[in-house]
């Protein structure tokens, strides 16, 4: 099945990706994608990079409960 939808290119050749391809592709704001032109297939694709870890700086320490509990959010958020 092939997703798509009519997008306009800006004077600064940009595009906007639609909401449902965003979603299917599981691209969300502040994400890194590369874009490869297939010259067999002649379409351009965009592929989603992998996320990098976010690293915070607290100031004090937390506890294991804390961080079970981040990281079970975290799961959650990823599987949605």
């Amino acid at each position: 099945m092939v997703l798509g939808e009519v997008v306009k290119v800006t004077r600064n050749y940009q595009v906007t990706i639609p909401v449902s391809v965003r979603v299917k592709a599981g691209i969300r704001e502040g994400d890194r994608v590369r874009i490869e032109y297939d010259e067999v297939e002649g379409v351009i694709k965009i592929r989603l990079l992998k996320r990098k870890r976010t690293t915070i700086r607290l100031g004090r320490s937390i506890s294991v409960e804390e961080i079970e509990e981040a990281v079970e959010g975290a799961l959650d958020e990823i599987t949605r």
